[in-house]
C-alpha cells in the first residue's frame, strides 16, 4: 500500500521466470491458474497448495518514515490527554474513543464537520486490541492528527519541520507498515481484513500529512484487495453469480466514499477547538472564492452520485441471486453516466474561466475518480478488459492526486 508497498516479484537469471501464481506452482515453475483460496493447478493433480505470496513488500522511500523506527517507543515523548484516552485497551471502545478516532479520520472534523464513520471507527478500535499493525497504524494518527491541530495547518509532518510528536506519528506509521508487509504472506481472512482496516487508516495518515499522492495509492491498493478477494457479489466472465468469497471483509470503498462526501466547509476559513483561525489545507483566499463561484453547485450534484453509489453498493453486497444481480446492472449503469454528465458540466464551467484549477475544484475530481473506479469494480468480472479500464482510471487518479500534493505543498510553503 501507500507509496510505501511496491509490487513484489522474484526473478532469477538463467531459470523460468514464475512472478504470480501460488507458492507451491511458483517453486514447480509451472503456470498457476490463481484461483482463491487453493489454486486448481494443485488442487486437481493432489497437491497441496501452499497459499500466495505478498503481493506487496516494503519500500520506504521517505526517511522520516525509517528513522528510529527500530524503536517501537520513542523515548522523551509525552502523549497529550486527548492521546491518552484514545490508548488501545478496551477502554478505547467507549462512545468517547469511538467518537474521537472517527473525528480524527477526516481533517474536514476540526472545521466541526460530522462524519458518519462511528462503525468504522468501532471496528478499527475493536481489532487493534489483538492486530499489531492496526494498532500502531492508530496511535499514529492520533500522534500525527494531534500535531496538525497544534500546529494549525502548517503541519510539521508535510513541511519538513520536526518535533517528537511528528517524529513518534511516522516511526508509528513505519512500524505499521512494516508489521502489515510481514502479515500479507498469506491471503486469508485475519489478514485480508488487516490489510483493509490498516488501509483506513493509512488514508487519514495520509491527508493529515498532506500527501494526496499517497493516499492514492492506498486507495488503489485496498479497492484491488477488495475486488480481487471479493468482498461482495460479482459476476463471472459467463455472467453466472460468484457469491461473496469474503463476507467479512471491510467495506473500504464505503469508508472512502463517506470520507469524501462529507460536508466540506472550506469556503471560509475556520476557528480550531483552542480559537486559533485555520485556513483549510490548500484554500488561498481567491482559491475560496472561486470555491463558492464554481464548486458548491458541483459538488452538491456529486454528493448526490455519491450517496446513490452507497446505496447501491448496499445492495450488490445484498445480492443472493442470479437475478437480483441483473436487476442492479442498469443501475451501476446510469450511476455511470451520472459521473460522465457531472465531468462534462464541470468541463464546461472550467472554460469559462482563465483561472488556473483551484484545488477545490481537483478535489472535486480526485473525488469523482474515486466513484468511477469503485462503480466500475463493482458487480463485474475480473476480466482482462476491467483490468484495463481500471489501469486508466487508476492512473488518471494517481495524476489529479499528485497535482493536488503539489498545490498544498506550495501553499504551505507561501504560508509558513
Amino acid at each position: 500500500m501507500a507509496g510505501t508497498l511496491v509490487p513484489s516479484g522474484r526473478s532469477t537469471k538463467g531459470r523460468t521466470k514464475v512472478k504470480t501464481g501460488c507458492v507451491t506452482c511458483r517453486i514447480r515453475k509451472v503456470k498457476c491458474d490463481e484461483k482463491k483460496p487453493s489454486c486448481q493447478k494443485c488442487t486437481s493433480t493432489g497437491r497441496n497448495c501452499d497459499g500466495y505470496e505478498s503481493p506487496f513488500r516494503l519500500h520506504v522511500h521517505n526517511n522520516q518514515l525509517t528513522k528510529n523506527a527500530n524503536n517501537v517507543y520513542a523515548p522523551g515523548i509525552k502523549l497529550r490527554v486527548g492521546l491518552q484516552t484514545m490508548r488501545c485497551t478496551p477502554n478505547a471502545l467507549s462512545p468517547e474513543g469511538i467518537n474521537l478516532l472517527c473525528r480524527y479520520f477526516s481533517t474536514k472534523t476540526i472545521f466541526n464537520v460530522p462524519l458518519d464513520c462511528n462503525e468504522e471507527a468501532k471496528q478499527v478500535l475493536q481489532a487493534s486490541l489483538t492486530d499489531t499493525p492496526i494498532r500502531h497504524a492508530v496511535m499514529s494518527l492520533k500522534a500525527l492528527r494531534e500535531e496538525l491541530e497544534s500546529s494549525g495547518d502548517r503541519n510539521p509532518a508535510s513541511v519538513g519541520r520536526r518535533t517528537p510528536s511528528c517524529d513518534y506519528g511516522l516511526q508509528q506509521y513505519s512500524v505499521a507498515l512494516a508489521g502489515l508487509a510481514s502479515k500479507l504472506s498469506s491471503s486469508s481472512s485475519s489478514e485480508l481484513k488487516t490489510a483493509l482496516l490498516c488501509c483506513q487508516v493509512f488514508i487519514s495518515i495520509e491527508q493529515v500529512r498532506g500527501n494526496f499522492a499517497a493516499m492514492a495509492l492506498h486507495i488503489v491498493r485496498g479497492l484491488g484487495i477488495m475486488r480481487e478477494f471479493r468482498a461482495r457479489p460479482s459476476f463471472t466472465i459467463t455472467n453466472e453469480l460468484l457469491p461473496a468469497y469474503r463476507s467479512q471483509l471491510p467495506f473500504l470503498d464505503v469508508f472512502i466514499v463517506k470520507l469524501f462526501a462529507a460536508p466540506c466547509k472550506f469556503a471560509e476559513a475556520a476557528e480550531a477547538a483552542d480559537g486559533k483561525v485555520m485556513v483549510p489545507v490548500g484554500c488561498s483566499t481567491l482559491e475560496c472564492r472561486d470555491h463558492r463561484r464554481i464548486a458548491p453547485n458541483m459538488r452538491t450534484k456529486l454528493v448526490h452520485i455519491a450517496t446513490s453509489t452507497l446505496d447501491f453498493l448496499a445492495k450488490v453486497s445484498q445480492i443472493e441471486s442470479i437475478g437480483a444481480a441483473l436487476r442492479l446492472v442498469p443501475e451501476k449503469a446510469s450511476l455511470l453516466d451520472s459521473l460522465d454528465s457531472w465531468l462534462r458540466d464541470l468541463e464546461l464551467v472550467q472554460m469559462n474561466t482563465s483561472d488556473p484549477e483551484s484545488i477545490s475544484v481537483s478535489f472535486l475530481r480526485f473525488f469523482y475518480s474515486i466513484l468511477r473506479i469503485v462503480l466500475l469494480g463493482a458487480l463485474e468480472s475480473l476480466s482482462p478488459d476491467l483490468y484495463a479500464k481500471l489501469q486508466t482510471e487508476n492512473g488518471g487518479l494517481q495524476e489529479v492526486a499528485d497535482d493536488i500534493t503539489e498545490k498544498v505543498r506550495l501553499y504551505k510553503l507561501t504560508a509558513g
